[in-house]
C-alpha cells in the first residue's frame, strides 16, 4: 500500500480521476475527460493490486496505467470525435461564414428575410439581406458579406457575376480554341 498525504495512492487516484469525469460533465469540451479516465482507471488497477507487489512495483504499474488508460482515452475521443465535426460544427468568427452557400428559407429582400447555410456552424440559420433585388424561398445562394453580427448579406447563386479569373479563363479558350479541342480528346 503506497500512502500520500495520508491516503492510499490508489483511492486518490480514483477519487480525484472520479472528480475530473464529473467536471467534464458541467464543462464540455474534452477538458478534464482524458486526465480523469487515465487516472479512474489508473486507480482502480491500483485497488486491485494485491499488497505483495510492493512500493515500487505498484508506483510502476499505477505511471503505467495512467498513460495506457490515457492513450486509450485520447486515441478514443479523437476517433471518435463525440464532440462532433472535428471542430467543423462551429464558426470560429462571422468571416469564415464568406463564400458559403446556403438556400433562402423565408423570402430574402435587401431589408428582411432568413436563410439556412450548408456548412454555417451549430446553428445554420441567419437572417439575411440582398444586395440588391429579392430571392425568393427556396433559391440556392451565397455570402458576400458576413457583417459582423447574425444578419448576413447574400447574393442569388445563379446571378453571380463573373469574377476576374472566370473572365481570364473565358479570354484564353477564345484566343486557343485548339487547346482546348486537345483537352477534350486527352484522357487524364
Amino acid at each position: 500500500m503506497v500512502d500520500v498525504l495520508g491516503f492510499d495512492l490508489s483511492m486518490l487516484l480514483t477519487l480525484l480521476g472520479a472528480g475530473l469525469v464529473v467536471a467534464e460533465a458541467f464543462v464540455p469540451g474534452a477538458h478534464f475527460i482524458v486526465l480523469g479516465v487515465a487516472l479512474l482507471g489508473a486507480g482502480l488497477v491500483g485497488l486491485a493490486l494485491p499488497a505483495s507487489v510492493g512500493f515500487v512495483g505498484t508506483l510502476l504499474v499505477l505511471a503505467a496505467s495512467v498513460v495506457i488508460f490515457g492513450g486509450v482515452t485520447l486515441f478514443g475521443y479523437r476517433q471518435f470525435d463525440f464532440y462532433g465535426g472535428k471542430g467543423t460544427a462551429q464558426t470560429s468568427d462571422s468571416d469564415t461564414l464568406r463564400g458559403k452557400t446556403g438556400v433562402v428559407t423565408e423570402r430574402v429582400t435587401t431589408r428582411d428575410g432568413q436563410v439556412k447555410l450548408d456548412e454555417g456552424g451549430f446553428n445554420p440559420n441567419f437572417q439575411a439581406r440582398s444586395v440588391d433585388e429579392e430571392i425568393p424561398e427556396g433559391t440556392e445562394i451565397i455570402v458576400v458579406d458576413p457583417g459582423g453580427g447574425n444578419v448576413l448579406t447574400v447574393q442569388n447563386f445563379e446571378q453571380l457575376d463573373e469574377d476576374e479569373i472566370d473572365r481570364e479563363l473565358a479570354r484564353e479558350r477564345e484566343e486557343n480554341p485548339e487547346d482546348e479541342a486537345e483537352r477534350d480528346l486527352d484522357p487524364v
